[in-house]
């Protein structure tokens, strides 16, 4: 599955953030944080905005990791690394 759900599962255990936690701060049901932790479903990317807004309020500095381990799995597919050879 995705990145989000990847990045999501290693800053819950980092920061000892409970999925309930998350879900509460969302005001979303917790089976929906577990599928993502899960990658059983992938969030929408309103619901990535959703996570680090509710991470914030939690630990900016989640946050902030979230989306730089989001982020970084994404760039390494979307830059060549030898943009030189085509």
């Amino acid at each position: 599955m995705g990145k989000a759900g990847e990045a999501l599962r290693q800053v819950l255990q980092t920061y000892k953030i409970s999925q309930n936690k998350l879900a509460v701060t969302m005001g979303i049901g917790r089976s929906t944080v577990h599928y993502w932790y899960q990658n059983t479903q992938d969030p929408s990317a309103e619901a990535v905005l959703e996570i680090r807004k509710a991470l914030r309020k939690i630990d900016p500095v989640a946050a902030q990791e979230f989306i730089r381990l989001y982020l970084d799995e994404s760039d390494k597919d979307f830059y060549p690394s030898n943009p030189g050879n085509k």
